[in-house]
């Protein structure tokens, strides 16, 4: 039986299988070769000094989740080279797959040449990645909080959605307010009619007489005073990421060139 023979591209690497508990480090393909660390700081930087006494230089590791992030910024510290692989790359494993087996296939596919790293931002981009994607979170959460009120507003059958385009504009919100703080006058939420608002007082006054039921209003209380405090959250993020940006505009001024879009 005719034998394909690959040539050894990486001879002094190891494979790494990340795990939320446990990461399993392969030296090579024997027995011995494999041995399981902690996920703790010391047990981090146990795994660089287990490796640099098998003189390894280049490491493959799993992108499992956000696992990898800690150990990825330790071997680099430590001054490995580091190829970050999609998980991918172990589903081809013959048998029943294990851990072990995990970190020996990244070990020889590495070894060989076969894994290409995943693309990695630099630190600066990372970190307006990480502002921005705190940003999108408070956003998502304040969609839910802004339906939340609508549900209570038409179980109280203030048909605020009727008469006005947008439940959390200038007049939705602050006949909200005005509810939440105990203010069920029909006539007197009406005032708070913004000057651009389609409908007339009369109308509004109208869509807001309703069952007046506490528990609904209590609801209602809890998700404006949610949606209070998340729209905070989304301005300090705002703020952080202008700060960022005008931080390494000043610091290189070639970037001062760039057009504003």
């Amino acid at each position: 039986m005719a034998k394909m023979e690959m040539d050894i591209v990486n001879p002094h690497c190891a494979g790494i299988d990340i795990g939320s508990r446990s990461h399993f480090v392969a030296v090579g393909q024997g027995e011995k070769d494999v041995q399981e660390f902690g996920v703790y700081a010391d047990d981090l930087v146990s795994i660089c000094n287990h490796l640099k006494q098998h003189n390894i230089t280049h490491v493959a590791m799993e992108s499992t989740g956000s696992y990898w992030q800690n150990l990825y910024v330790e071997l680099a510290r430590a001054g490995f080279d580091v190829t970050l692989c999609n998980g991918k790359f172990t589903k081809n494993i013959k048998g029943k797959k294990t851990d072990v087996k995990d970190a020996r296939w990244i070990q020889k596919l590495h070894s060989i040449g076969l894994l290409t790293g995943s693309f990695l931002p630099d630190e600066t981009t990372e970190t307006l990645r990480t502002y921005c994607r705190q940003r999108t979170n408070w956003i998502g959460q304040s969609v839910e909080a802004t339906h939340k009120m609508q549900k209570y507003l038409k179980l109280l059958n203030f048909r605020l959605d009727v008469v006005v385009k947008d439940v959390c504009g200038l007049t939705g919100l602050a006949i909200i307010e005005d509810i939440c703080k105990g203010n069920l006058n029909p006539v007197e939420l009406a005032k708070h009619r913004h000057f651009n608002c389609r409908k007339s007082e009369e109308e509004i006054a109208k869509a807001l007489k309703g069952n007046n039921r506490k528990d609904y209003l209590f609801g209602l209380k809890q998700e404006f005073e949610s949606y209070q405090f998340i729209q905070k959250k989304i301005t300090e993020c705002d703020a952080q990421i202008n700060k960022f940006l005008r931080q390494q505009i000043n610091t290189n001024p070639s970037k001062k060139n760039f057009p504003p879009q």
